[in-house]
């Protein structure tokens, strides 16, 4: 790459590792490009990455930025992981916002070289700082792009851009039959997560407005070819240049685990033991977890399904989760409960596995589809509701457990039925081809590779005015 096109970068993702990760993979392809990668996060996230590669180890720094302590915090809680989704992710937010000094002395050093910003939903006041010192925004939403378009920032004023009509898409969606839409329990929950004024002193809404708001570029993890529709509404909506990144899918190579791995060895023994395509790997991400309640009709649905299964059980350090009493004994002939990390790639690939029942996080979503795994979903938070729509209504990958749309109660039955329908049906075939047909598309490297060319291409084009004249400062 010519000297003029490459671009240092600071990457500065929210405290949550299914942020941190896209966000890595993300600086890993643009370091490719000839790009130098700042990733700014906390000394023990930047421990948990997994290995950066050798060949990009030049072009990656990672730069460690002390977290603040905040009362009631766990001491060494710096991700959501280590927290919880409820009270913790608050006071995590809290201590988030005592990152701005530590960055802004960071932005200042190194502002004469630094040419783009790549942020998060929870950087409010990351686009006043970048302004100051000539630095360029970019405001990188994670998930799809029917997602940024089911939350407009300049509808979010007095906390309006929420909708409460639930089972029926918002007023600016002009789709007819859209599957953008909340049941009655997610309008609600996400309403309260919008408006509610946390410790942190400001509210999820206001984030998200400031952070989109105040950016030069928007990017989402998307496809054309996926929601072309839904893009070309977000720049509308949000009056902002959005561009689709690709879908980022991370490679077996990307997990940083080999063949001799212990606890592999013991997971791959126990699935080379089961028939193909039997398995249900369960698994919730590092962030999310169902209540009590929720988890007692998972587990008793499961059992009572009778089919082979693989839960990925890793809880947060404060949690209070149970399963019922006796499962794991009752069931031991049948599946297997995993407490420790679990290298999810690995296990999707597995020709054992039949299906994945997920809450819906997009880069679960993504992770299964890759492999062409049908879904079985169970929607926890934010959007995964509209994620769970969007694959079970208009991609027919799989299905959505039905709930209570009041409450979001299930039932152990409904669970049961659910997974046999798409592991056992005959009518789990239709969502195991719909799966195949989506795999061509979520593992194609080559077109994701087309899409960051792209958006790399953008940057070096639209990169600040005075670093244009100043490049003989890079080094």
């Amino acid at each position: 790459m010519e000297d003029n096109k490459k671009l240092n970068i600071v990457m500065f993702p929210w405290l949550a590792f299914g942020h941190i990760i896209p966000f890595l993979d993300l600086s890993k392809h643009l370091a490719t490009k000839g790009h130098h990668i700042f990733f700014v996060s906390t000394p023990r996230n930047l421990e948990r990455l997994p290995k950066i590669p050798e060949r990009l180890a030049t072009l990656i720094t990672l730069v460690p930025l002390l977290l603040p302590r905040v009362d009631n915090l766990p001491p060494g809680a710096e991700a959501t992981s280590d927290v919880g989704f409820e009270i913790g992710t608050n006071l995590l937010k809290k201590a988030f916002d005592g990152l701005q000094q530590p960055m802004t002395e960071f932005l200042l050093q190194s502002s004469c070289c630094l040419d783009w910003i790549i942020y998060d939903f929870c950087c409010y006041w990351i686009p006043p700082i970048a302004d100051k010192l000539g630095i360029c925004k970019v405001y990188f939403n994670i998930t799809a792009a029917r997602t940024l378009s089911a939350f407009p920032t300049k509808l979010m004023e007095a906390g309006s851009g929420t909708w409460t009509d639930p089972c029926c898409p918002p007023p600016w969606i002009p789709f007819p039959k859209s599957s953008v839409y909340f049941l009655q329990h997610e309008s609600r929950n996400i309403t309260h997560t919008a408006r509610n004024i946390t410790s942190s002193g400001v509210s999820d809404g206001f984030r998200v407005k400031c952070s989109v708001s105040g950016c030069d570029l928007i990017v989402v993890r998307s496809w054309r070819e996926l929601e072309a529709e839904y893009l070309q509404l977000a720049e509308v909506l949000n009056e902002k240049t959005v561009l689709p990144l690709g879908l980022l899918p991370p490679s077996l190579e990307d997990q940083g685990l080999g063949d001799d791995d212990d606890s592999w060895k013991l997971i791959n023994s126990w699935l080379n033991k089961q028939r193909k395509g039997s398995v249900v790997y369960v698994a919730f991400g590092s962030e999310f977890e169902p209540n009590q309640d929720q988890l007692m009709e998972l587990a008793l649905g499961l059992e009572q399904s009778g089919l082979p299964f693989f839960w990925a059980f890793r809880r947060s350090e404060v949690s209070i989760l149970k399963l019922p009493e006796g499962f794991e004994e009752r069931t031991r002939g049948q599946g297997m409960v995993w407490t420790s990390w679990a290298p999810q790639l690995r296990i999707l690939s597995h020709e054992s596995v039949g299906g994945f029942l997920t809450h819906c996080g997009w880069s679960s979503i993504i992770e299964a589809l890759q492999f062409g795994k049908p879904l079985v979903m169970l929607p926890l938070a934010i959007d995964h509701g509209l994620i769970a729509r969007f694959m079970s209504q208009d991609k027919k990958v799989g299905i959505e457990i039905p709930r209570n749309t009041e409450d979001g109660s299930l039932t152990r039955s409904s669970v049961a039925e659910s997974l046999t329908l798409v592991l056992q049906d005959e009518t789990g075939k239709m969502f195991k081809d719909e799966a195949e047909k989506l795999s061509i598309i979520f593992a194609d490297k080559s077109m994701n590779g087309q899409y960051v060319d792209e958006f790399s291409e953008y940057l070096c084009n639209h990169k600040p005015k005075i670093r244009q004249q100043s490049d003989n400062l890079v080094e």
